[in-house]
């Protein structure tokens, strides 16, 4: 990176450059290098084995890349961090499979999940204060489960368990959030739902990136999207310009 870079970078919400990282010989990432702007929704697609979970495992400190930097804000380089700073620093994850605490309300799933002082002399003594309260109320607004409050999330569809997972990860007020396939074993109402939901999480400071297979729900989001192949980005572009890219046709959408 040039010092010419570095104002243009300190605008950056992340800033993913020149990382490789190498598994026993396989290259997982080649040289990979993505910029996201703060408020943006990107999605990111490419076949399996194209680097998407590795670029988030590198991204929250999970793998640490052979070479290269990862700037969140132009500032921190998570490569030399572990998943706590990170997490601290305000990038959040959910994972494909939703691991919500099924035999607790929904309420008090993003009650644990909330970004407060867990020492365990506070943890013990703590009670829920109005604000907090006010922030779970909107939480459960932004992922339309204000109903299902008090419900068990056992209870919940196989979609609203992934939104209440998406609303636990908002509960820690990140600023770059990484969203692994949301739309899987999801309905198609419930897919529709989840696009429109990410459209709106998305913005201001706060940086969304969704790792998705499903095209239907990608062109629902209609955004910037970033296709990987070998570790590498192969195409970006609006989704009709990276599906009319040769190489992406050749290597993951077929014809």
């Amino acid at each position: 990176m040039t010092d010419d870079d570095r104002p243009r970078l300190s605008n950056a919400s992340l800033y993913v450059s020149g990382v490789t990282v190498t598994f026993d010989g396989f290259r997982a990432l080649n040289e990979l290098s993505l910029y996201l702007e703060p408020g943006e929704l990107r999605a990111v697609i490419g076949p399996n084995g194209a680097g998407k979970s590795t670029m988030m495992d590198i991204i929250t400190g999970k793998t640490r890349p052979d070479k290269g930097e990862v700037l969140l804000h132009g500032r921190h380089d998570l490569t030399k961090l572990d998943e706590a700073a990170i997490a601290s620093l305000g990038v959040g994850r959910k994972f494909q499979r939703p691991t919500v605490f099924e035999h607790q309300s929904v309420f008090v799933n993003l009650e644990l999940a909330l970004k407060t002082d867990r020492r365990p002399s506070r943890t013990f003594f703590a009670k829920l204060g109005p604000s907090q309260k006010d922030r779970i109320d909107s939480i459960l607004a932004e992922i339309s489960l204000t109903a299902r409050a008090r419900d068990l999330a056992g209870d919940l569809s196989h979609g609203q368990k992934q939104w209440l997972e998406i609303g636990m990860v908002l509960a820690q007020d990140p600023d770059v959030l990484l969203i692994d396939e949301p739309a899987a074993g999801m309905t198609d109402a419930e897919t529709m739902h989840t696009a429109e939901m990410l459209k709106n999480i998305a913005g201001g400071s706060r940086t969304v990136v969704v790792v998705e297979h499903d095209m239907e729900f990608v062109r629902a989001l209609d955004c910037k999207v970033t296709a990987l192949h070998e570790g590498s980005v192969l195409a970006e572009g609006d989704l009709d310009t990276v599906s009319a890219n040769e190489a992406v046709i050749e290597v993951y959408l077929g014809r």
